[in-house]
C-alpha cells in the first residue's frame, strides 16, 4: 500500500515542537495541506516555511488550545486558506514544575525540616496542577470539539491524540501530567465510540521516552551525560535508548491512512522501545 494524502487537510496542534515538527513534514510529504497551530505564530510559521521550501503546502496559525474562541478563530482561518479539516493531530501538551514533586516518595523529614528547595505533595500549587490537567486534557478536548465539526461526512476523517506511558502507570514526581494523559487515553476511547457513526476514527499514540526541550534538563546534565532519572528510565526500556522523533511517523501515517487502518478506531499505540512490556525483572 502507498499512502497518498493528496487533497487532505491536516491540522497539528503543538506542531512546532520536537515531536510534532517531523509529523507535520511527513504529512506534507505525503501530499496533505498542513496547518501548524501553536501559541506562537512565528514558530509555527517557521515550520510551515520549511515545508513550503521542500515543495509542500503549509501555513502557521496562532491558536491557544485552552481557549475555544481562539481555536474556533484558527479553524476558520485554516478552512478559508486550506479547506476543512480531514486529519487532526493533538500534539499540544506538556508539564509544569508546579504540578510535580521534588522526590519520588514522601520523606517525613522534609515535613519536619522544611526546605524551600524541596516540593512535597503538600506543596504542589493547585493552580499548577490545574494548568497541567487543562493543557493536556482540555487542550485535546477543545480542538477535537472544534475541528471534528468540520470532519463529519468527510471520507477518511481521523483524529490522533498524543497520550503517554504515564497514562498506563503513573510516573513518580509527575502526578498532574500522569493524570492528564490518563484522561487523554480514556477520552480517546470514548470519542472513538461516539464518533463511529459519524465516520470519524479516533486513536492515539503513547510515546515512550523521547528527549524534548521540556524534559532535556531532567534527563541530561549540562555536559550531555545522563541524569540518574534517565538511567532509571533506560534500565526499564528493553531497547536501552531514547526514541527518535521520526520513529513516531510510521504509526502516525498508519493511523491516518484510511486504506491502511480504515477498521481501526479506539486504540492507543505504544511507541516505547518495550517500556510498557517490561516488569523490571
Amino acid at each position: 500500500m502507498t499512502t497518498d494524502l493528496q487533497g487532505k487537510v491536516a491540522v497539528i496542534t503543538g506542531g512546532s515542537g520536537i515531536l510534532c515538527t517531523p509529523m507535520a513534514r511527513e504529512l506534507a510529504r505525503l501530499g496533505a495541506k498542513v496547518a501548524i497551530l501553536g501559541r506562537s505564530r512565528e514558530k509555527a510559521q517557521r515550520v510551515a516555511d520549511g515545508i513550503v521550501k521542500d515543495g509542500g503546502r503549509a501555513i502557521g496559525v496562532a491558536g491557544d488550545v485552552l481557549s475555544r474562541d481562539s481555536v474556533t478563530e484558527a479553524a476558520a482561518v485554516i478552512a478559508a486558506e486550506l479547506g476543512p479539516c480531514d486529519i487532526l493531530v493533538n500534539g499540544a501538551g506538556g508539564n509544569d514544575p508546579r504540578g510535580t514533586t521534588s522526590k519520588e516518595t514522601l520523606q517525613p523529614a522534609d515535613l519536619l525540616h522544611k526546605d524551600d528547595s524541596v516540593r512535597t505533595f503538600f506543596d504542589m500549587a493547585t493552580e499548577g496542577f490545574d494548568y497541567v490537567l487543562r493543557l493536556n486534557f482540555m487542550g485535546t478536548f477543545i480542538p477535537c470539539q472544534v475541528f471534528a465539526a468540520q470532519m463529519i461526512g468527510r471520507p477518511g476523517a481521523a483524529i490522533v491524540n498524543i497520550s503517554s506511558m504515564s497514562a498506563y502507570s503513573p510516573l513518580t514526581k509527575t502526578p498532574a501530567y500522569s493524570a492528564a494523559k490518563a484522561a487523554v487515553t480514556n477520552f480517546t476511547y470514548w470519542l472513538a465510540v461516539h464518533m463511529a457513526d459519524a465516520g470519524i476514527r479516533v486513536n492515539a499514540i503513547a510515546p515512550g521516552f523521547f528527549l524534548t526541550e521540556q524534559n532535556r534538563t531532567l534527563l541530561t546534565n549540562p555536559d550531555g551525560s545522563l541524569t540518574p532519572r534517565a538511567d532509571k528510565i533506560l534500565a526499564h526500556t528493553p531497547m536501552r535508548r531514547f526514541g527518535r522523533p521520526e520513529e513516531l511517523l510510521g504509526t502516525l501515517v498508519w493511523l491516518v491512512d484510511q486504506q491502511a487502518s480504515g477498521f481501526v478506531t479506539g486504540i492507543v499505540v505504544p511507541v516505547d522501545g518495550g517500556f510498557m512490556a517490561y516488569a523490571g525483572v
